[in-house]
């Protein structure tokens, strides 16, 4: 089938929101500058350079209680900073209760029942037992096309690295069951992966 997405696709949900996949989970956290810790996932979310190390994510639609976008979008327009931390299977559930539509000021961290630990470089929280925690001084936020759509651009200022999902000097994402959203409703985890060295290496 072929369809233009301004006529519609006629199918019983979004096929877009499956062709790009497996997307990595963003589980973004941030700190409003009233205090208050914030915690929320993102799946349109990927590296965008290496050196500096750069990553980005996208925030679409609004909350009635914010002026524009979600909260994670506020907080990060104010503080300049966020964390993005990495889902494992074991965090699914926690993940996915902090997805919830809480209202402003609420702590995602405690309403999921994550446990938080203070980031080094920024003034923010990161979940205490994430494999791994990406410290993120914000660089631009980019407005896109549509209705509340942004991006929001980051360096990483700090690295932090669980010790039990390191192997062999690398960082193993079968080692700790990473969680990536495929689309709908559906999620995988990584369990296995294969090696492929490029032509010129």
């Amino acid at each position: 089938m072929f369809y233009r997405p301004e006529d519609g696709h006629g199918l019983p949900h979004n096929p877009f929101n499956a062709i790009i996949a497996p997307r990595p989970i963003g589980w973004i956290s941030t700190r409003g500058s009233d205090g208050h810790d914030n915690l929320a996932p993102y799946s349109f979310f990927n590296g965008a350079a290496y050196d500096p190390p750069q990553v980005m994510f996208s925030t679409t639609g609004a909350k009635p209680d914010r002026l524009r976008g979600k909260d994670t979008l506020g907080n990060i327009e104010q503080t300049g900073v966020f964390c993005v931390n990495v889902v494992e299977e074991e965090g699914i559930n926690e993940m996915n209760a902090s997805s919830a539509a809480f209202p402003a000021r609420t702590d995602e961290f405690a309403a999921a029942r994550v446990t938080k630990a203070a980031c080094k470089e920024i003034a923010c929280s990161r979940v205490a037992l994430a494999p791994a925690a990406l410290e993120c001084r914000m660089t631009q936020v980019v407005k896109l096309k549509g209705t509340d759509n942004f991006v929001v651009f980051g360096e990483v200022v700090g690295v932090h690295l669980r010790d039990d999902c390191l192997s062999d000097g690398k960082f193993d994402i079968a080692r700790f069951g990473l969680v990536a959203r495929l689309g709908y409703r559906d999620y995988t985890i990584v369990r296995d992966y294969f090696e492929l060295a490029r032509p010129n290496d």
